[in-house]
């Protein structure tokens, strides 16, 4: 089969799984599940409808459904385990790594993870539980405790039949990790340096002893932003006292991309990236129901600045007809500059240091784009309704609202980050609310003081 053959399947996988359903074929069914990896299986479980994902689900072989459920989210997790037999959940774990593992039993409800708990091995019960002990969203609870150690002071010939000794490596090995005595990290020793020198080669003349391990307590988003400056692979997890406590790959950092994403597209809207995409309608209207009733409040508030201003609305009716145009384009502007300050949160490249400068520069932006703009509309304005006082007011406001909405974009975003609330969940409510806010008060404010 061509790459391109596999890429059209790929796509097509959700239909497939659909056609496959649709036609009750069982044998059709099994067939479409056994061509899946765990990951593929949770991206169309994600997509069916319940009804179709419980008939999918069904014909999951046991074996994989502990890796299914790891890889979908956790409301769609939620839903297949009540449906799940707990002797094939208890059966699955047999089958897991410690990892797969630790990140199933973050999933299972308290009498579950009770009972899988119970089923494993002594020796296994206290690698997890010594996993579990660290916090997720840091490097200890992101690493894999399976880790290859050797020391510095053998040859590269022993390094080899050591390695043909054990039999296999940990996955995504690019390195192996050389500690001392102690257990005590001392440097990395690339793959391909092991298979281009002379086996009689001691490890200490050619390990990297200039690299560095990750701190246990690092957290998941500035490991992610490590992995993707210094290009890794690999890197070794430390104790505070040095010892190596594992080992964080580039898979474990891409599906932390991958969530930290969704969690901000989501977070946008008000939505959590947990959510399942057919939960049904009275549980997804009462989630959306409380920010749709904050942004009620915020919207009252604007037209609460109306309110103030309704003589000259009823006596100059132009104003009602143009006062949108402000607030529309003082809301563009601030959600550009907004959207810009939270990616640079996210990529933990907006700081105390330059935070003055980027809020030189947006506010230079939005005084030069407002300067622009505010001409444009206010020949428009004063062509449209033959008034040229109009015009320039609607131009002054213009220009003080893309001021105001650049000078927010970054500040709302970078004080929530500081009191430690999501920017992406709250900045575009807040930012809304002011561009509306001065926009209308600008304007009318301005018709109110000229041309009463």
């Amino acid at each position: 089969m061509t790459s391109a053959a596999k890429l059209e399947n790929t796509e097509h996988l959700i239909d497939r799984a659909t056609e496959a359903l649709a036609s009750g074929s069982l044998i059709e069914i099994r067939n479409l599940v056994r061509s899946l990896y765990p990951a593929e299986a949770a991206h169309i479980l994600e997509a069916l409808e319940p009804e179709q994902r419980a008939k999918l689900w069904a014909v999951i072989p046991p074996s994989v459904i502990g890796d299914v459920l790891v890889a979908v989210n956790v409301e769609v997790g939620s839903s297949l385990l009540k449906v799940t037999d707990r002797k094939d959940l208890i059966a699955a774990t047999e089958s897991m790594g410690a990892e797969g593992m630790v990140d199933l039993l973050h999933v299972l409800p308290e009498p579950l993870l009770s009972q899988v708990m119970e089923s494993i091995g002594v020796h296994n019960r206290n690698r997890i539980e010594k996993a579990l002990s660290y916090d997720e969203h840091t490097a200890g609870g992101l690493m894999s405790d399976d880790v290859l150690t050797i020391r510095a002071d053998v040859t590269l010939d022993v390094v080899t039949r050591y390695l043909r000794l054990r039999g296999n490596m940990p996955a995504a090995t690019d390195s192996l990790i050389v500690v001392d005595r102690k257990e005590q990290f001392q440097g990395l020793l690339p793959i391909n340096q092991l298979l281009t020198h002379d086996p009689h080669t001691k490890v200490e003349s050619i390990m990297d002893a200039r690299a560095t391990g990750i701190p246990y307590g690092m957290s998941s988003r500035d490991v992610a932003g490590l992995f993707e400056r210094r290009k890794l692979l690999s890197a070794p997890v430390l104790a505070d006292d040095g010892k190596v406590l594992g080992r964080i790959t580039i898979d474990d950092v891409v599906g932390l991309i991958r969530e930290e994403a969704n969690h901000s597209l989501m977070s946008m809207a008000g939505l959590s990236e947990e959510q399942d995409m057919f939960a049904p309608v009275f549980s997804s209207a009462k989630r959306r129901a409380l920010w749709l009733g904050v942004n009620l409040l915020t919207a009252f508030l604007a037209a609460s600045v109306i309110d103030l201003f309704e003589n000259a609305i009823q006596q100059i009716v132009a104003l009602a007809v143009l006062m949108p145009i402000v607030a529309s384009m003082g809301g563009i502007a601030g959600s550009q500059t907004l959207t810009l300050v939270v990616r640079g949160l996210a990529l933990r490249q907006v700081t105390t240091s330059n935070a003055m400068s980027l809020l030189f520069k947006e506010v230079s932006v939005g005084l030069l784009n407002g300067l622009v703009w505010a001409v444009v509309v206010a020949v428009v304005a004063g062509l449209w309704f033959h008034n040229s006082h109009i015009g320039v007011l609607l131009g002054v406001a213009m220009l003080i609202n893309l001021v105001c909405a650049a000078l927010s974009g970054v500040a709302i975003p970078v004080l929530l980050d500081k009191i430690g609330v999501d920017p992406a969940l709250a900045g575009g409510v807040l930012l809304t609310t002011v561009t509306d806010v001065v926009g209308f008060m600008a304007f009318l404010g301005l018709a109110t003081l000229f041309l009463l």
